[in-house]
C-alpha cells in the first residue's frame, strides 16, 4: 500500500547555495531556497524559501512565497500566498490571492478560476467576456514597497465572486 505524505512534507528541495536550469515537473511538495530559471509545472504546490531567486513561468496548484524573488507569471489553479518579505514581480492568475503587508509586487493580477480550454486551444472564439476579474497593480521603486490583501470565493451559478482589492504604499 502506498503511504499517504503528510499535506506539510515536501517532497524535493532545492536548497540554499544550489542553481538549477531547465523544466521541473513534480508531484507532492516542493521547496526552492536556492535559485531556479525555466519552467514549472505540478498539480500539486510549490514552496519558495527566503532567499530563493526564481526567474520562471509558473503553472501549478499552489504556490506559496515564503520570501526570495519571484520574476514570471504565475497561474495557479486553487490559490497563491504571498508573505514577507517575499517580491515579486510578474503576473498572478488564481481564484485565490494572499498577498502580505510588506511584499514588493510589481505586476498585475486576475482573480478567477483557470480556464483549461482557453490555454490549450487558441483558435477558439469565446465572444466577450463576462466573468469578473480584479487587477491589483503596483510599481514599487525608491524604497516604496506596496501591500495588497484580495480573496476570493467561487460563486454558485454567477461565477466567481471577489473581494475589494486593497494596495497600501508603505513609504
Amino acid at each position: 500500500m502506498e503511504q499517504q505524505l503528510p499535506a506539510t512534507e515536501i517532497t524535493a528541495l532545492l536548497g540554499r547555495g544550489t542553481q538549477f536550469e531547465g523544466k521541473l515537473h513534480f508531484e507532492g511538495r516542493v521547496r526552492i531556497d536556492g535559485v531556479f530559471k525555466g519552467e514549472i509545472q505540478s498539480d500539486d504546490t510549490l514552496v519558495i524559501g527566503d532567499g530563493a531567486e526564481v526567474h520562471a513561468e509558473i503553472e501549478v496548484a499552489t504556490v506559496i512565497v515564503r520570501g526570495g524573488i519571484v520574476h514570471g507569471n504565475i497561474r495557479a489553479k486553487t490559490a497563491i500566498e504571498i508573505h514577507a518579505p517575499g517580491k515579486m514581480v510578474g503576473n498572478l492568475h488564481s481564484p485565490s490571492l494572499f498577498i502580505d503587508r510588506g511584499v514588493e509586487f510589481q505586476g498585475s493580477c486576475r482573480m478567477d478560476a483557470l480556464d483549461a480550454s482557453a490555454a490549450s486551444s487558441t483558435s477558439a472564439s469565446t465572444g466577450a467576456s463576462t466573468s469578473p476579474s480584479s487587477t491589483v497593480s503596483s510599481n514599487t521603486s525608491a524604497g516604496t514597497s506596496a501591500s495588497a490583501s484580495t480573496a476570493a470565493t467561487p460563486g454558485g451559478t454567477n461565477g466567481p465572486k471577489t473581494a475589494k482589492d486593497q494596495v497600501r504604499a508603505a513609504t
